[in-house]
Parts: structure tokens; C-alpha cells; sequence
């Protein structure tokens, strides 16, 4: 076989032990360096496979009783324009998707590359949306609650219990809370994509109405190219009224 041969068999990924064996054998120094590439490939590979596996112990403890179980998260609570929005997944130990984690550990790209496989892969998804309206009306916490909630009640069955990132959601379903609980399950990590990705193409489009905010870039947080434009042209009807230095506009006309 030639370099690049050899080079085209390690990429494919599927190697077997004789092949392998056959190859630690060839003397040419481009053979051992594509081995020593392939080793270290694969040891990455099962560290994040292990690691991937771990962020399943709180889901197999009911799987184990066969109960289903869903993964609660949630995205945009801290910017000064657009929706909260939360997500609601139930996964089932078919689920293989090793690169899932922490939505915010992600690049973009991978983000846009795992969301149509989560939802192809996922027993169920349900989405929630709370508008700047809706947020100035109850109060951001609030209003993460009740979208959690719509986002559960979207889900085509129930779970019997639900994983939550250090929320509760106002649903009778028994809950366990955890701290940082995207980088310790699945299920909220997966959730977790699901709500940035969603979120961030409604942004998107709201760039589009309002380009003068660069919201496809900022997804409405503070910037200082967002704030610069806040100060310009004033808020639009999706910045949130009680947020500063938004609320600032809203207190000066109460002034005059």
C-alpha cells in the first residue's frame, strides 16, 4: 500500500487489529508517522467517548426502572433584547452523539451540526418562547419558568421525570435540579443546543428587520456596538423595557 493509501484506510476510521498489527511492521517513516497521528486520534476519541457516557449516570438511574426522562435548558435570560427560550429533550441510550455537551463548550458551526441530529436522533423535543413582552410583564425568572413549562408541555409524551439546570419548572413532574447540569447530562445538554440554535436563528431574522442592531452577531446582549445603536436610534419593540439601560429610555419619557 502506498502513504496515501495507508493515509485514506486510518482516515476511514475503521481499521481492524490485523491491519493494524500489518502496519506497525512497515519500516517507512511516513507509515509510522500516520500510525502515531492515528493512536493519539483515537485515544481522543475514547476519552470523550467515556466522558460522553458519564453525562448519562443521572438518566440511566431511571432508565433502569424504565421511566423516561427529559433534559430541561434554557437560553437568553441575560440579553437586553429578544425572547427567552427553552427546550425540552428526551433522549434513550440509542442516543450516540458524543460531541453533544454544554452548548456554551461548542463552537457555532458544531452547534448548526448537531441540531438536525439531535432532532433526528431524540425520542422527543418541545420548545418554549417568552417574548421581551411577556419578560417585562413577569419578570425574567418567571418568564424562564413558564417557557420551560411550554416547552415540557410541547414534548408529544410525558416524562416521568425531568432533569433541570438549576431551575424548577411549574409542572407536576417530579424534578432533580442541577448546578451546571449541561455539563452533567445529556439530556440538558442536548437541550441546551437545541435552545441556542433555535434561538439564535430568530435573532437571525430579527437582524433582518432591525439590521441597524447587528443581532445575528450580538443576539441582542450588550455590547458596545448593540449599546452605541441603542443610543442612536433608541429600542425597538423586542428590547426588553425593564432591562438597563433600556429601562433608561422608557424613564426619561416618564420625566417629560
Amino acid at each position: 500500500m502506498t502513504i496515501k493509501d495507508v493515509k485514506k484506510l486510518l482516515d476511514g476510521g475503521n481499521v481492524s487489529k490485523e491491519e493494524l498489527a500489518t502496519l506497525a511492521k512497515d519500516s517507512r517513516s511516513g507509515i509510522k508517522k500516520l500510525l502515531v497521528s492515528y493512536q493519539k486520534k483515537q485515544e481522543k476519541l475514547a476519552k470523550k467517548r467515556a466522558a460522553f457516557l458519564e453525562r448519562f449516570k443521572y438518566e440511566r438511574n431511571f432508565w433502569a426502572k424504565g421511566q423516561t426522562v427529559a433534559g430541561i435548558d434554557e437560553v437568553g435570560r441575560g440579553p437586553l433584547s429578544g425572547p427567552v427560550v427553552t427546550a425540552a429533550v428526551i433522549v434513550d441510550d440509542d442516543f450516540d452523539l458524543f460531541d453533544v455537551n454544554d452548548s456554551k463548550q461548542i463552537s457555532p458551526k458544531k452547534r448548526l451540526e448537531l441540531y438536525p441530529k439531535i432532532l433526528q436522533e431524540a425520542v422527543s423535543v418541545g420548545v418554549g418562547v417568552k417574548s421581551a413582552q411577556v419578560i417585562d410583564q413577569i419578570n425574567i425568572y418567571e418568564a424562564d419558568r413558564q417557557a420551560m413549562a411550554q416547552a415540557v408541555n410541547a414534548l408529544d409524551r410525558k416524562p416521568d421525570v425531568l432533569l433541570v439546570d438549576a431551575m424548577n419548572v411549574p409542572v407536576k413532574i417530579p424534578q432533580i435540579r442541577l448546578i451546571k447540569g449541561d455539563a452533567k447530562s445529556n439530556s440538558i445538554a442536548a437541550a441546551s443546543i437545541v435552545a441556542k440554535v433555535f434561538r439564535d436563528k430568530l435573532m437571525d431574522d430579527y437582524d433582518k428587520i432591525y439590521p441597524q442592531y447587528n443581532f445575528s452577531h450580538n443576539a441582542g446582549y450588550g455590547t458596545s456596538a448593540h449599546l452605541a445603536a441603542l443610543k442612536k436610534y433608541g429600542p425597538t419593540p423586542i428590547h426588553r423595557k425593564t432591562f438597563a439601560p433600556v429601562s433608561d429610555f422608557f424613564t426619561e419619557k416618564q420625566k417629560k
